[in-house]
């Protein structure tokens, strides 16, 4: 039985899903959306509106620690860097976190929106659009599967 537990597992083992979601959290940073499953969009956008809180949170406390200190500032931002590193491995993305973090600085959750497109053609799964809400100056959305 699965009482009580939480997440999706989508047909694959642990390893196989953390890396898909991975590489799922890293299109959807680098196109702003992708276009996917419904029930992957859903387990989707917990990671990556976790991510852009995470950000958040480290903008907001290395700028507390800026004023305190400029070395406590640095190790802030390096931590909570690190962090991110943990869900995404490229660092250019995990700083592009952090643009997303700015950008949403005033909103309190919701960074994401899923639209969605109808059923898929060979299985007919239900297909959305993961999108982030506001998008960054340097995006034209890709269509990225």
């Amino acid at each position: 039985m699965r009482h009580r537990k939480s997440g999706r597992r989508l047909g694959r083992n642990g390893p196989h899903r953390k890396a898909m979601m991975r590489n799922m959290v890293s299109s959807l940073i680098e196109h702003g959306r992708i276009r996917t499953t419904e029930t992957r969009a859903k387990e989707l956008r917990k990671i990556a509106e976790r991510l852009i809180t995470v950000g958040k949170r480290g903008l907001r406390d290395a700028e507390l620690n800026r004023e305190l200190d400029d070395a406590a500032y640095t190790q802030k931002r390096l931590h909570v860097f690190r962090q991110i590193l943990k869900d995404i491995k490229d660092k250019d993305l995990a700083r592009k976190v952090f643009e997303y973090a700015e950008l949403f600085s005033e909103r309190q959750g919701g960074y994401t929106r899923i639209l969605k497109l109808g059923y898929r053609q060979g299985d007919n799964a239900p297909i959305s659009i993961i999108e982030f809400v506001e998008r960054l100056d340097d995006e034209d959305y890709e269509e990225a599967e």
